[in-house]
């Protein structure tokens, strides 16, 4: 009996087909702003069709007729917030180490304002298609020329520092987003897992002595500090690359 194969389907995406013409009073850019607020407000959970499309006073199907499904619609959203990014250009004041970390920390920051993208930007990361995603990848990619790195390793340099800023990025708003829900503040959550904390640690000098060295400290600053450390010490490493391409010219 003979057995039939499914064949592969490309991966979809809102950019690789033409642009719905607007129709009444509804555009694509009407369905991402308020698609980007419905998103801020209550989450990802929250992101709907139909919650979006009574959000504008439209049908589901007015919507359909720019996005084919929610897939599409985050493709939009994330793009949208990605253009707030802030890439400086490298020149003769601003190095590319500076420059490097200034769009680091822009990304982060991103990341921060709009929580729920940490869930979605991996998906999106499939297609890299999107008009301010391509233009901020080109802009930072500027900047990895501009250290000196070669053709065939600059995208390598960039996936790694943006492979940590991102990775940091989204545990970092993940965890915010659940301390929120908790309806306490940072400060308030960690103070309310003190005495567990203490108590776990009691018999582990390593982790005590690394929860200790953190007393006096706000949780912001702490945040601020290990993502800081990280960033630097991912650039050191590039650095080195480049002095080590330098001997092998």
């Amino acid at each position: 009996m003979a057995t039939s194969e499914k064949s592969p389907q490309p991966i979809a995406s809102v950019w690789a087909r033409p642009r719905a013409k607007q129709r009444e009073q509804l555009s694509r850019e009407q369905i991402v702003t308020q698609a980007v607020l419905l998103l801020d407000a209550d989450g990802i959970e929250s992101l709907s069709m139909r919650k979006l499309g009574t959000r504008l006073g439209a049908g589901a199907t007015s919507l359909y007729r720019h996005v084919a499904n929610k897939d599409e619609l985050i493709e939009l959203v994330v793009d949208e917030i990605y253009g707030e990014l802030e890439v400086p250009a490298v020149s003769g004041e601003l190095g590319w180490r500076e420059a490097t970390v200034r769009s680091a920390y822009s990304v982060r920051s991103m990341a921060l304002r709009h929580p729920w993208m940490a869930s979605v930007m991996g998906q999106v990361g499939l297609v890299h298609l999107g008009p301010n995603v391509m233009r901020m990848t080109e802009r930072l990619a500027d900047i990895i020329a501009a250290a000196g790195f070669p053709v065939e390793e600059a995208d390598l340099a960039l996936s790694a520092v943006f492979s940590y800023v991102i990775g940091y990025a989204t545990s970092e708003a993940a965890q915010l987003s659940l301390i929120a829900r908790s309806g306490l503040s940072e400060a308030e959550w960690i103070e309310s897992l003190s005495d567990a904390s203490a108590r776990a640690t009691e018999d582990l000098p390593r982790l005590r002595e690394g929860r200790d060295n953190y007393q006096g400290r706000s949780p912001e600053q702490i945040r601020n500090e290990k993502f800081g450390y990280g960033l630097q010490r991912v650039l050191d490493g590039l650095e080195f690359r480049l002095g080590a391409l330098g001997t092998e010219g």
